[in-house]
């Protein structure tokens, strides 16, 4: 693709090392298409498709900063009479839902919960685990966004320079969204076609009844079951 993936825009640094920024609407063009390719997979294909390893570095984006899904190595057929698929396939690092991590049978929310940390990601041009934190807080970034959101600080958590006045109810709209996809509870996220709605502004997301504890708790786990997965 002309543009690559979406982490080399994200996360990457140029050879002046100046970060190259995407601005708010291509970033949140990007999110809504991914949001909708996965939706598409979901929901309206014959069978459910389970991509596994929704992350950066498999949005591909063209020549219009459009987004593709890529790379369905890990990706599951789900019948449209079954409602979990049993693997013992790993994802990547940071974008585990807490039920695959137990080793339960998965659902599509595994793919709405990736979708939620890359969200987030796409917000703040941070990545959600940076093993390398010196400072415990900043090892887990969903954590701290999390309570800047409850906070009402959204705007602590965009990356500076990238979003106008005029784009900040968007950019609450996609924290909210956010946060809803990456509840520990499988069965109070959202599903794709929900978050679809959500963030075309058709339903007006409510922020979660989720303690930030509960995303801090998990801190330590995460540090020692991310640092052993495999990409």
């Amino acid at each position: 693709m002309p543009n690559g993936s979406l982490d080399s825009l994200l996360f990457s640094s140029n050879s002046k090392g100046k970060q190259k920024v995407l601005d708010w609407k291509n970033r949140f063009e990007i999110a809504l298409g991914t949001a909708r390719g996965l939706l598409y997979l979901q929901e309206e294909c014959t069978d459910c498709i389970i991509h596994c390893d929704v992350k950066p570095e498999n949005i591909l984006l063209d020549a219009n900063l459009s987004p593709k899904l890529a790379d369905f190595g890990l990706a599951k057929l789900l019948g449209r009479d079954f409602s979990r698929v049993l693997t013992t396939t790993r994802g990547t690092r940071g974008y585990l839902a807490p039920e695959w991590i137990s080793g339960l049978p998965i659902t599509p929310k595994v793919d709405v919960y990736s979708f939620g940390m890359m969200l987030l990601e796409i917000i703040s041009g941070r990545r959600n685990i940076d093993l390398t934190a010196q400072d415990f807080s900043e090892y887990y970034f969903p954590a701290w966004a999390a309570t800047q959101i409850y906070n009402g600080n959204v705007i602590n958590i965009v990356e500076e320079g990238i979003a106008e006045e005029r784009d900040l109810e968007e950019v609450r709209r996609a924290s909210i969204v956010a946060l809803l996809c990456i509840e520990q509870d499988e069965e109070v996220r959202p599903s794709m076609g929900q978050v679809v709605l959500m963030l075309e502004g058709k339903i007006q997301p409510q922020i979660p009844q989720i303690q930030c504890s509960t995303l801090i708790d998990n801190q330590a786990d995460r540090r020692v079951t991310d640092s052993s997965s495999e990409s």
